[in-house]
């Protein structure tokens, strides 16, 4: 089997209501989600999900390459893009292809990548994430139901920009769990997005533990300040989760080394063989791993084969337009099914209707001018950024389940092999 080429698409997660951090705020919701198909002279193609950024410098690294060696061609792109490659959104690009090759060497071998990779159990532990910054008290509550109503028992929010607000809300959502789980105490996890000073940080999330017990608090300064992770870690009851964007391996050392992190993380677009060695390395040091990301699917399967996996996010219950997952949500988790390799189907009509014209940089993918140095973490002090507040509105009539219900039939995909 060799590999012949590569496609790229752009689809979209549709939320249908605003997302966002406490950067900023998508208000209509509208996510671009960026794919790689890989094709193989066997007729087989692999997906990944990640940034069409060096793409063709990356790729000359697969070209003809038997798509089946996946370590070996995961150092061989690094190697290919040395100087590019080993952060931003190169490493990216090399993740995409990464996590296509895997969905091809499954799909060759006709299981399942978590079968493939070793995992025992199809279930992997979730929990919510709304990237609710942008709602009402009214629409927080209604989004949070809807994750009960699937089993979750866990929650992550957004916050970082009003003490008191932050404290309102996780009082909310934690009243809502705590309904549906029948009295259980929830998990309450808040995600700062590296919005905070490191003193800012300790008065922040110290007040809120004077009456919330926080199971972590996420990224709350900058995610390579080594030193000023481990002031937090040091000052807080909460545990600090850190690692979404840092890329190659050699950025999370610093902050082992420094004990700064307690939940060592990793983002779905950098690919499958990166989670495994961010998990390999986590583990040698004690640490549990969480993944995160919209469409994690990749490392959903690998999740499932490393010892040290703890939870991972779940953003969307329904995918991207014009894909098709084979997993459920049910009882808290997901519940990855039996399709070979990655289980994704694309279909390219679909994708083609939506698709959109590309506008400037915004929301939360732009970092405030005086992120960090507020003089009060606070919505009313004059320099924090802000956000549109909605009501959640219905689902709307195209919303598409991970998967199927029970005798629905999905339209049948432009290609066969994708």
């Amino acid at each position: 089997m060799r590999i012949t080429g590569f496609r790229t698409l752009t689809t979209v997660q549709e939320w249908g209501r605003p997302v966002g951090d406490a950067n900023g705020v998508i208000a209509d919701g509208a996510v671009p989600v960026p794919l790689v198909l890989v094709d193989t002279d066997e007729g087989i193609t692999g997906v990944g999900l990640g940034p069409h950024v060096g793409l063709d410098g990356v790729f000359a690294a697969l070209d003809g390459e038997d798509p089946r060696c996946v370590t070996a061609l995961y150092d061989r792109m690094l190697r290919h893009t040395f100087k590019a490659g080993h952060a931003g959104a190169v490493f990216g690009a090399v993740g995409a292809f990464d996590t296509a090759l895997w969905d091809i060497k499954a799909q060759a071998a006709g299981e399942p990548l978590w079968r493939l990779l070793g995992g025992r159990d199809r279930t992997v532990p979730a929990y919510a994430s709304g990237l609710d910054i942008g709602l009402d008290d009214d629409g927080l509550a209604a989004v949070y139901q809807t994750y009960a109503e699937h089993g979750l028992r866990a929650a992550k929010l957004k916050g970082g920009l009003d003490v008191e607000r932050d404290r309102r809300r996780l009082e909310l959502v934690r009243a809502v769990l705590t309904r549906a789980g029948r009295g259980r105490r929830p998990a309450l996890m808040l995600d700062a997005n590296e919005c905070w000073a490191r003193k800012q940080a300790v008065r922040h999330v110290c007040e809120l533990e004077r009456t919330l017990d926080l199971t972590w608090v996420e990224e709350p300064v900058r995610r390579w300040d080594a030193e000023g992770l481990a002031v937090v870690q040091r000052a807080v009851r909460a545990s600090v989760a850190c690692g979404e964007n840092l890329t190659g391996l050699d950025q999370f050392r610093p902050l082992l080394a420094a004990g700064a992190v307690d939940i060592v993380q990793t983002a779905a677009v950098w690919g499958v063989t990166h989670f495994l060695r961010a998990a390999a390395l986590a583990h040698a040091h004690d640490l549990p791993v969480s993944l995160v990301g919209d469409t994690p699917v990749g490392l959903l399967h690998a999740a499932t084969s490393v010892p040290n996996h703890l939870v991972s996010e779940l953003q969307n219950l329904g995918p991207p337009a014009g894909l098709t997952v084979d997993l459920q949500v049910a009882d808290g988790a997901f519940v990855l099914g039996d399709t070979p390799g990655l289980g994704i189907r694309v279909y390219e009509e679909q994708i083609a209707l939506r698709r959109r014209a590309a506008g400037p940089p915004a929301g939360p993918n732009v970092r405030p001018e005086h992120a960090g140095r507020r003089l009060l973490a606070a919505a009313d002090d004059g320099t924090a950024p802000r956000h549109p507040t909605n009501r959640v509105p219905p689902r709307p009539a195209n919303h598409v389940p991970l998967t199927p219900a029970s005798g629905a039939h999905p339209p049948q995909p432009h290609d066969e092999r994708t």
